[in-house]
């Protein structure tokens, strides 16, 4: 029979065991640097693909946590599968929107640097190095990168995410260029401080366009944003034009709702889809006016009323084309930029005409204005 242990024994035992038991609880509790937040909603293939990118991360450093937002078909088989190889949290939650389901990530994250990420882009493997990087060369308050189309990606995702970066669509108001003044990071790749987070409440009740209200709001506060040129993400946006024409409608929407809160905020170029959208509509009326004289009196003396309406229009194709062909040297994905091209200013324009006419000359709220438009 083995001797029973003294009294100093069983002592030593006791605080080696509540020396191991502190330290564990330390290291429960301990914040990391980074927690990766990200809203879902029915999309398990695209968190998959978003979670292997995360695996092969050069900068360890970091958790995920996986927000399910009242999906019908969710994803938690695919995020258990990771659990090896991340530090990986998943949560189901009621349907609220991203917004609120980003929020509700923070507040159950661990990092001192908070990023959001929408479950449709993929990361390259030197994507967190990119981020810790350019904190440790010059710290921010908030951040965010540019984004770019992945050579996997179908030819019409790579003409609307032409569409989405061109100089020649947006202007290159969507970042990617220090030059910009203000860059005001959007939610598919944006980072921010913990503390600023929860100093300014998080994202809004916003249905859309709640991330530019954030940066608008982390300007207020006299909080430093940065553009992180490397820290760019692969983003497979919409895949086809119907989808991308709700998505581009939504948001200009949303830009009228942004004015309506911060009148301010509202810029020239801002308003260029919905003179682009006018303008078509204008150009092809003509057209067709000189269509109906051709018809009823001489045809030569209305020709040039009929045909040139088209020119700017026919330039404005052969620039997209010829520019994204060039880019992606495919004449094909050059055809397609020119539909995604009009897809995007059009679906913005109608969307920011007529959300200008239900909030600026009806009068009306924003629930009660896009009630069937966006919410439950």
């Amino acid at each position: 029979m083995p001797a029973k242990p003294g009294k100093s024994t069983v002592c030593h035992y006791l605080q080696n065991l509540r020396n191991n038991l502190s330290s564990n609880i330390t290291t429960a509790v301990m914040p990391m640097k980074y927690s990766i937040i990200v809203p879902v909603f029915n999309r398990p293939d695209e968190v998959d693909e978003l979670l292997e990118s995360l695996k092969h991360q050069t900068f360890k450093d970091f958790e995920v946590l996986i927000v399910e937002d009242g999906s019908e078909n969710d994803c938690r088989n695919v995020v258990e599968g990771y659990a090896g190889s991340l530090d990986v949290r998943y949560f189901m939650k009621p349907n609220s929107g991203p917004g609120q389901s980003r929020n509700y990530g923070a507040e159950r994250a661990k990092g001192d640097y908070l990023i959001v990420l929408d479950s449709d882009v993929v990361l390259p493997e030197g994507y967190m190095q990119a981020v810790d990087d350019e904190l440790t060369r010059e710290p921010a308050d908030a951040f965010g990168g540019p984004d770019s189309a992945h050579p996997s990606f179908t030819d019409t995702q790579k003409a609307i995410s032409y569409s989405m970066t061109s100089f020649f669509t947006t202007g290159g108001i969507r970042g990617g260029k220090k030059k910009l003044d203000k860059f005001y990071p959007r939610s598919f790749n944006m980072g921010i401080r913990r503390d600023v987070y929860e100093r300014l409440g998080g994202f809004s009740r916003m249905r859309f366009g709640e991330d530019i209200d954030f940066s608008i709001r982390i300007f207020k506060a006299g909080c430093r944003c940065r553009l992180f040129p490397e820290a760019w993400v692969w983003h497979k946006r919409r895949t086809d034009f119907r989808k991308f024409f709700r998505q581009v409608y939504n948001s200009g929407i949303a830009r009228i709702n942004l004015y309506k809160k911060y009148p301010e905020s509202l810029k020239l170029v801002h308003l260029l889809p919905m003179v682009f959208t006018v303008g078509v509509i204008a150009l092809v009326l003509t057209s067709a006016v000189g269509r109906v004289l051709m018809h009823y009196d001489d045809i030569h003396r209305w020709y040039w009323l009929c045909a040139a309406p088209w020119l700017p229009i026919l330039a404005y194709c052969l620039i997209i084309f010829a520019d994204s062909a060039r880019t992606y040297r495919s004449m094909k994905i050059g055809a397609l930029s020119v539909a995604a091209a009009f897809t995007q200013l059009m679906g913005y324009g109608f969307g920011f005409l007529g959300a200008w006419w239900q909030r600026c000359v009806m009068k009306r709220d924003e629930y009660h204005a896009f009630e069937k438009t966006f919410y439950k």
